[in-house]
């Protein structure tokens, strides 16, 4: 069983909904209300009101753009002796399903395209898309839409076809219930020239930043610095120390970024072989 295999056993396990409450938003029990899941398991605290969940309406939707498949996460898998095949070639994708959301209890750890996943990012789960991959997000029900970038696997609960970030699932008024009726849409981006260019000089090198013995430090500055440079950023375990590691990066850029991260403080950031 190889690591992504045995990754997504455990993820697999805990995607059935996420949900706590849209800010000031009571949570309705009707029929549709998953009652294992809802009320705030996937909540910041364990004691969050519904009304103090973060607002999001600040975050702005994923820009689609072309983006070379990742060496990562994208063979195909077994999950609870179900096989799933990722689709290589897609150029049309169009689906009608419901959605469901996943946060704190995966934020900070990797996700399937071996990113640190950021319940606050515009982000999404699939099952077959390849990653990473740019989809729009409709809710049915109330005509609200996002733009998201499907960096992981998921969710394998039966019926649903695609789990969102925390944030994604507050901008299409989901969080209450936990689920909603989409519609998903691949957004395909053509690689221009200097896509192409770039994309022939090779997958680009990793930078690390520093080691430490806090985890949580470490998946902490992932997620930052993931957003603040728009490189993947991973959390490598190893016996009591946690690695800090930044890419690819492409080669055009590698050697601005490391004096860069070195005059921010990183004096220690050095590039992997």
């Amino acid at each position: 069983m190889n690591n992504n295999v045995k990754r997504l056993l455990p993820l697999a396990a805990l995607l059935l909904a996420a949900c706590s409450s849209q800010p000031g938003e009571p949570v309705k029990k009707d029929d549709s209300y998953d009652r294992e899941t809802a009320g705030g398991r996937y909540a910041l605290r364990k004691d969050m009101a519904p009304g103090e969940m973060p607002d999001m309406s600040h975050v702005k939707d994923a820009v689609p753009r072309f983006e070379p498949y990742s060496r990562q996460g994208n063979k195909d898998y077994n999950v609870w002796g179900q096989d799933y095949e990722v689709w290589r070639d897609v150029q049309n994708y169009k689906d009608e399903g419901m959605a469901s959301w996943y946060g704190a209890k995966f934020h900070g750890y990797h996700t399937s395209n071996g990113e640190v996943y950021d319940m606050f990012t515009m982000t999404a789960a699939h099952k077959n898309l390849p990653l990473p991959s740019f989809v729009r997000v409709t809710n049915t029900e109330n005509g609200k839409q996002v733009v998201v970038r499907v960096n992981d696997r998921g969710p394998f609960h039966d019926g649903r076809i695609i789990d969102l970030s925390y944030a994604a699932a507050w901008k299409l008024g989901m969080l209450g219930k936990g689920t909603a009726p989409v519609k998903v849409e691949l957004i395909k981006v053509a690689p221009n020239k200097e896509d192409v260019r770039l994309a022939n000089q090779g997958p680009g090198r990793h930078i690390q930043l520093l080691a430490t013995r806090s985890g949580d430090k470490a998946r902490e500055l992932a997620a930052r610095l993931s957003r603040e440079y728009g490189f993947p950023a991973r959390v490598e375990h190893q016996s009591d120390w946690y690695k800090l590691q930044m890419g690819p990066i492409p080669a055009t850029q590698t050697d601005d970024l490391l004096a860069r991260l070195i005059a921010e403080g990183y004096k220690q950031a050095y590039f992997l072989k």
